[in-house]
């Protein structure tokens, strides 16, 4: 198993993880026990265990596999590194539609797609039927799938959702105290640096915009809420029909607007974050659809 891969940096996570709790002079379980443990084989539990004598965290020699320290926080891999391609494929497919720029009535073959992302038709298929109860994409009689266009209409009831589904959570993510903000609050710097240098890195948002909704949305723990959400990301950051022209300006906004939230949050301050979160929320019901396309006028 290669240690680039998810596999084993989620694995190297967990082994982090069981040698912070036993403590340093603490024995390892066998070979046999971590592979059960982390879920792994033994032949990337060998790696683990290699990986975790380097930075010198255990001795391992034999069947002996002593615990030296408690590892440190900056030697867990991040969690977009410990993601499968498969987690990652809702991302991946819309960053597909948008850097393709494809249009409606566009065909999507599962075979390229497969090569695209480097997964097996099967699991292609299965997250294009379970993302095509959305209506943006359909199954055709000649088995391709279909990229299709949305109304006004659909677009309105879909925030509407969007807002009550985001506030609820949000609100549940400011009573979760300061120890859950933090998540929030550490995204300032990826924030800031987009900003000073806008006029190249505008681009780099929606991927960012994505990561800090998700902050609040992956904490409410509603597997409904999440799965919509996969929508959500597509329609407000990647379609293919936002009209281009005042992007950098409202992706600029949109920053200002993240960093009033997680200044609130810094200070503690819950009216004041949900007063910002309001803000952002509306404004971004207004950009929709002000800046979509729709039936080809924008």
């Amino acid at each position: 198993m290669s240690r680039s891969s998810s596999t084993f940096k989620e694995g190297y996570n967990r082994a982090l993880d069981i040698i912070g709790s036993v403590g340093p002079n603490a024995d390892l379980p066998t070979e046999v026990t971590l592979s059960q443990e982390l879920d792994v084989s033994r032949t990337t539990v060998r790696g683990i265990l290699t990986g975790l004598q380097n930075a010198g965290i255990i001795e391992w020699s034999g069947r002996s596999k002593r615990v030296l320290r408690r590892p440190r926080k900056a030697e867990y891999f991040p969690a977009s590194e410990t993601e499968s391609v498969t987690e990652k494929l809702s991302s991946l497919f819309m960053e597909y539609i948008f850097a393709s720029e494809l249009t409606p009535g566009a065909t999507l073959r599962e075979t390229d797609l497969a090569k695209e992302f480097g997964v097996s038709s099967t699991v292609i298929r299965e997250f294009l039927i379970r993302f095509s109860r959305f209506g943006l994409i359909e199954k055709t009689p000649n088995r391709h799938w279909v990229l299709n266009g949305f109304t006004r209409a659909f677009a309105e009831e879909l925030f509407a959702v969007r807002e009550m589904f985001e506030k609820r959570c949000f609100e549940e993510f400011l009573a979760g105290g300061a120890d859950r903000h933090l998540e929030t609050i550490k995204l300032r710097a990826e924030h800031e640096a987009i900003a000073e240098n806008i006029d190249d890195d505008y681009l780099l948002f929606p991927r960012l915009d994505e990561k800090f909704h998700r902050v609040w949305i992956d904490s409410f723990g509603n597997r409904f809420v999440q799965d919509f959400f996969e929508l959500i990301s597509l329609v407000f950051h990647y379609h293919y029909r936002w009209n281009k022209r005042d992007e950098l300006e409202r992706n600029h906004y949109a920053i200002v607007q993240h960093l009033e939230i997680i200044s609130a949050l810094e200070s503690s301050d819950a009216d004041r974050a949900m007063v910002a979160f309001q803000a952002h929320i509306d404004h971004a019901r207004e950009t929709l659809l002000a800046s979509a396309v729709w039936d080809g006028k924008p």
